[in-house]
């Protein structure tokens, strides 16, 4: 399992692309991001932010945002992906996860701009994830979301999810995915690192 450093973030950074062919960077939330983070969830319509949420929401409450923007292994992982507009990084998508060591599962949620969305950058951001998730040592991912949520349906469907009935709300319908990244792809620095450490740590027992 990866254990990550909090005083350098930015080692877990990754750089995808939109299928334009923009860079889009997904990094860990900071707290200097609140509120950038904030207008990102403010940008979104109503229904973009129901489906995020399950519920209706404007903006999130303090509490939330504080909660949201500070990693840590407990309570979980917020990444933003950006791109680069007129010269200022602007946040085009978001998720939340966390790593449940105790069954090996890695939960998330996630949202990409509404004026961003339908150029790959969902689909791209997902697969990033399912390789955070294989350097935590996770087994399998999984997510909730509304049966009327057709654009996560269709992008987890896509994404070769299974789907299942949610154990405790008919309004909602959980996808999840065994994890099979192979480990020869390197598709990510959090593996990248995990591979190194693993390296390291192989070495210094011999």
């Amino acid at each position: 399992m990866t254990r990550l450093r909090f005083d350098d973030l930015k080692q877990y950074s990754d750089v995808l692309r939109s299928r334009r062919g923009e860079a889009v960077t997904v990094r860990f939330v900071e707290p200097r991001d609140a509120e950038e983070l904030q207008n990102y969830f403010r940008s979104l319509s109503a229904r973009s932010r129901y489906n995020r949420f399950l519920g209706a929401m404007s903006e999130l409450p303090q509490p939330v945002l504080d909660h949201f923007t500070h990693v840590n292994e407990r309570d979980g992982f917020t990444v933003i992906a950006t791109i680069a507009v007129d010269g200022f990084e602007t946040i085009v998508g978001e998720a939340r996860y966390i790593f449940n060591p105790a069954d090996g599962s890695f939960e998330f949620g996630l949202s990409i701009e509404d004026r961003w969305q339908g150029f790959g950058i969902g689909a791209a951001l997902l697969k990033n994830l399912e390789c955070r998730a294989a350097a935590f040592g996770a087994e399998r991912l999984f997510g909730d979301t509304l049966r009327s949520n057709e654009s996560m349906i269709a992008l987890a469907k896509k994404s070769g999810f299974a789907f299942t009935n949610h154990p405790d709300d008919w309004k909602l319908v959980r996808f999840e995915k065994e994890i099979a990244v192979a480990a020869e792809e390197i598709p990510c620095a959090s593996w990248r690192i995990a591979a190194q450490n693993a390296a390291l740590g192989a070495a210094a027992a011999n």
